[in-house]
């Protein structure tokens, strides 16, 4: 089991300090613009340059680090190089001197400090500050094991990065996908989980089997994915902390591409039977099965909405493979796509407002986007054997791998779903049909 992290407490505004602060103000410079939301969905037109000093104390060096890190490669910020910094921070409680931060360009600070309590736990403290509006933004204070520094940057990277977008953070967060070996004629392909920043990698299977599409439960602690063990295809699921998996279900025919349903009690995946393939869900405490559809046409990669009630699948009932929306309970499916080409693993956002889907189209490989309705479809990125979406907890990077066409290697990459900020995701083998995790619970 992962260790508890605790907020410990939102530091406010400095009370009597700061209120005099701000009647020492000028007009002018009360009157001078603030620091703006930054648009995650649009895209900005250029990131927020942001300075985030050295924190002190144990391993305060190493958690700024992974703080500007995480902020540099959202694509949102553009952390200042400390040697620019004219203000040495000494004291997290002391309001900064804002000139200093103006000078350099900073629109944005950030300040912490860290300290060993006496149980041995670290706690890490933070200030954000608006350099602009000569304000506090947020501020709080967490508490883990020494050797769970990486999560409290990343969670105080998710704090920063809520407070200036407005919607959630994605960073304490996982990944799990097909970590691929050996040459493409006897290709090894294992279960591999890291951090969304490529830390912390350790692999979930062997090797012996073939094991495929992976997909995180919204317990964090499962994943489902299909297994070749015995030349049998099969879907299992697996415990990542434990390691102890179980087959889902004993079928006939062929099963693929199982996903879990948003409160983790149902897996919807296809099964391949006398010609067919059609979708089922399965009860994941009582093992029994219902079928969704019921066509001759080839149904697969099942997603569910947010809420459960819907889902979307790819289908070629239409003669083309196109994305169709049911009820999660199946019946009548009406079709959402009809842009040129075949589309394919369609992903539904967590924040429900889009599907992601890889598109085959002239040849190539594209991953794009569109609402639930069909409407605003979107191409994000383009390449060789691009394909499998994947979104981050908070609906605003996608995740997705790419083979490249001259060396035949394939790796992982993100994009924001502005369709900005499009860069490789660095892993020690080639990696294949990534699975982002949820928020891990603190």
């Amino acid at each position: 089991m992962k260790p508890s992290i605790y907020l410990w407490r939102t530091l406010l505004a400095f009370g009597f300090a700061s209120l005099v602060c701000s009647l020492q103000v000028s007009v002018a410079a009360a009157q001078q613009s603030r620091l703006q939301t930054i648009d995650v969905i649009g895209g900005t037109a250029e990131p927020v340059p942001i300075a985030v000093t050295d924190f002190s104390g144990p391993s305060g060096n190493e958690i700024s680090g992974v703080i500007n890190a995480n902020l540099e490669r959202s694509g949102l910020f553009r952390p200042l190089p400390s040697s620019s910094f004219i203000e040495r921070i000494t004291d997290i409680n002391k309001i900064p001197n804002y000139p200093n931060w103006r000078q350099i360009n900073a629109q944005a600070l950030v300040v912490g400090a860290v300290s060993q309590q006496a149980d041995g736990r670290l706690k890490v403290e933070f200030r954000l500050w608006d350099v602009l509006g000569q304000q506090q933004m947020t501020g709080a204070a967490f508490f883990a094991r020494p050797s769970d520094w990486r999560r409290l940057a990343h969670i105080v990277s998710d704090e920063i990065y809520k407070k200036m977008t407005g919607i959630g953070g994605y960073f304490d967060s996982r990944v799990v996908f097909v970590s691929e070996t050996g040459p493409a004629t006897a290709r090894v392909k294992k279960l591999a989980i890291m951090d969304q920043d490529g830390a912390n990698l350790r692999y979930l299977t062997d090797g012996r089997s073939l094991a495929i599409t992976p997909r995180f439960a919204p317990s964090l602690q499962e994943v489902t994915y299909m297994s070749f063990a015995n030349n049998q295809p099969r879907v299992y699921v697996l415990n990542v902390d434990s390691g102890r998996q179980e087959m889902l279900g004993n079928f006939p025919g062929m099963t693929f591409a199982p996903r879990f349903s948003p409160d983790g009690s149902r897996v919807a995946m296809s099964l391949y039977e006398n010609g067919n393939t059609e979708i089922y869900a399965m009860d994941i405490r009582s093992h029994t099965s219902s079928r969704l559809t019921n066509s001759p046409a080839i149904d697969t990669s099942p997603s569910y909405s947010p809420d459960g009630s819907q889902i979307v699948f790819n289908s070629d009932r239409g003669g083309a493979q196109q994305l169709y929306v049911m009820s999660s309970g199946g019946g009548d499916a009406r079709r959402i796509s009809f842009g040129s080409g075949r589309y394919a693993t369609p992903v539904w956002s967590p924040r429900g407002d889009y599907i992601a889907f890889t598109k085959m189209s002239g040849g190539g490989f594209s991953i794009g986007i569109m609402k639930p309705d069909g409407s605003g479809e979107r191409i994000l990125t383009s390449g060789f054997l691009t394909e499998g979406p994947t979104w981050s907890p908070n609906g605003a990077v996608l995740m997705y791998f790419r083979q490249d066409g001259g060396r035949g290697g394939v790796r992982l990459f993100q994009i924001n779903v502005s369709g900005r900020n499009d860069r490789p995701v660095a892993t020690p083998t080639d990696a294949s049909d990534p699975a982002w995790s949820p928020l891990i619970p603190r």
